[in-house]
């Protein structure tokens, strides 16, 4: 049952549990201060024209293809 739960998901994408939850935690925080800056945007449009878009097209980059899982 441990692998299932925290070993499985890491192996099919070619890590190991600790450098797994690495990069989930990275891209948690900057989908946070991403949403963060779209309702400042949704606010004041004049600010933080770009981050939303520029975040996900280079989250995109970063994680696509990053294996099966």
């Amino acid at each position: 049952m441990i692998d299932r739960f925290f070993r499985a998901h890491p192996r099919s994408v070619g890590e190991s549990y600790g450098e797994h939850m690495r990069v989930a935690a990275r891209v948690g925080w900057l989908l946070i201060g991403g949403g963060l800056a779209c309702f400042v945007h949704a606010l004041v449009p004049r600010f933080h024209q770009k981050t939303g878009s520029g975040l996900i097209k280079r989250l995109y980059e970063e994680l696509h293809g990053r294996g099966s899982g």
